[in-house]
């Protein structure tokens, strides 16, 4: 299946949208100051340089409109991430699942440096999506980084972030949900979640380090061993997130492959033989994947980073 990409190279944009009009590859690079203390608490001077690579392949139904989802990376601050997955369900009322989880991105991108919002990621989503006025609903993942390395995560439903060191897995959010494939989401129906249900969580990262951000559709269609492994081949995040991408879509249209999805599914009891005929494999908007390496670099000298930027 030929998979038609775009690359981007940002250096001085304060931020960018890109929202799901088309299959993408991005690529971002960026450098920031920031003040460190030596041992003797003398202040030397420090930078943090991010390599960003995205890869979206939308679900064969939805590839004449891009699918259904939409992403923010911004420069603000010490670097900003976000994910919204539409809910296909708004289809079935003519509703365009796409119209929420763009618009709540857009609105994310021009709030990042309101000063109410102070750089937490929890009050974005309470004001982004308190300023969306589309009919629909989206899981959705937000990470802010500050600039002494804490990566701060407010995370509602099954979009899901994993940072990655030394080959391992360190850390990973967990997925919200009602019950099996109901995850939690922000909508513009009262009944649904807030900012207030948002599962918060925060990491320190180093020099080095890999965080992978995507919607269920990646997570849902690889193993964790496979996300290292796959990772591992490449220097470049942009084709490491093209990869990532591909092994998804090529795993959910693979009735043979037990994924993580179905593998779950037969942990809640689904009937194996019934879920197969019916659910058959999770094919989802199938990979919305951001890739992001940093790099520490203090007093000149570079700190375990590998990579193309």
């Amino acid at each position: 299946m030929a998979i038609p990409a775009f690359r981007y190279s940002i250096s001085h944009s304060h931020q960018f949208l890109i929202s799901s009009s088309h299959n993408h590859d991005s690529t971002l690079k960026r450098r920031r100051s920031l003040s460190c203390a030596s041992s003797n608490l003398n202040p030397i001077r420090s930078e943090v340089s991010f390599c960003v690579g995205s890869h979206l392949i939308p679900h064969p139904n939805k590839v004449d409109r891009g699918g259904e989802d939409a992403f923010l990376v911004s420069s603000y601050n010490g670097g900003v991430l976000a994910i919204a997955d539409g809910v296909s369900g708004w289809a079935e009322q003519n509703i365009d699942p796409a119209l929420f989880p763009k618009e709540l991105m857009a609105n994310a991108s021009y709030l990042v440096g309101d000063e109410e919002v102070n750089y937490d990621p929890q009050i974005l989503l309470r004001k982004a999506h308190a300023a969306t006025s589309s009919i629909g609903s989206a899981t959705v993942i937000v990470a802010m980084l500050e600039r002494n390395g804490i990566l701060k995560i407010a995370n509602v439903g099954d979009c899901g972030l994993k940072v990655l060191r030394g080959g391992q897995i360190m850390f990973s959010t967990s997925p919200q949900e009602h019950y099996f494939d109901c995850p939690y989401q922000l909508s513009s129906e009262v009944v649904g979640q807030t900012y207030l249900d948002a599962m918060l969580s925060s990491v320190e990262l180093i020099g080095g380090d890999m965080i992978v951000m995507g919607s269920d559709g990646l997570f849902d269609n690889v193993f964790d061993h496979e996300i290292v492994s796959t990772i591992s081949r490449f220097n470049d995040v942009i084709e490491a997130a093209k990869e990532l991408a591909n092994l998804a879509s090529n795993h959910s249209s693979d009735y043979n492959f037990d994924s993580p999805y179905s593998l779950e599914a037969r942990s809640r009891g689904y009937d194996v033989p019934l879920w197969k005929k019916i659910l058959g494999r999770k094919l989802t908007g199938t990979a919305y994947l951001i890739l992001l390496q940093c790099l520490v670099q203090i007093g000149g000298s570079h700190r375990a980073f590998q990579g193309n930027c």
